[in-house]
Parts: structure tokens; C-alpha cells; sequence
């Protein structure tokens, strides 16, 4: 990992098109500006982190929702008098 330091009103810049400028420092919080294409995606990482929880816990969720269904499925199959065809 490359660590820099900057200051306010300072920049980094990755490959061609993206730069990153530190706008403000007030005590331990640090506001930055991301000029980046649109086709680039940018997130913060507590958020990815939040999408891959609920994803996480979704999946979990799945084969419980799936067994519930099958049931569903074999009750109306039942009160319709079985595999008709």
C-alpha cells in the first residue's frame, strides 16, 4: 500500500483520469473530492461492507424461503387432486 500525506487544497492522481484532492481536515475527519470517470465506480467502504452483510445474510436466508415454497407448492398440488396433466 502506497501512503501519502497532503494538505488541504493538495491531490493525488491515479493513472490518467482519476485525481483525488483533500479539501478540508477538521480534527480526525478528512473531506476528499474523487474526480473519476463515470464508467469508475466509487463507493465508501462502510457501505460495501453493509451490501455484503445483507447479500451475506440474504443467501442464508434462501435455503429456508426455498424449503417454505416447495411446501407451498406440494399443499396447491395436493388440493388439486395431484400431478394432473
Amino acid at each position: 500500500m502506497l501512503v501519502l500525506s497532503r494538505k488541504p487544497g493538495e491531490a493525488i492522481r491515479i493513472g490518467d483520469d482519476i485525481e483525488i484532492s483533500v479539501i478540508e481536515v477538521r480534527g480526525d475527519t478528512v473531506r476528499i473530492g474523487i474526480n473519476a470517470p463515470r464508467n469508475v465506480p466509487v463507493f465508501r467502504m462502510e457501505l460495501l461492507a453493509e451490501v455484503a452483510k445483507t447479500n451475506l445474510e440474504s443467501v442464508k436466508a434462501a435455503p429456508q424461503a426455498m424449503d417454505v415454497l416447495k411446501t407451498l407448492l406440494r399443499r396447491e398440488d395436493d388440493s388439486n387432486g395431484g400431478d394432473q396433466k
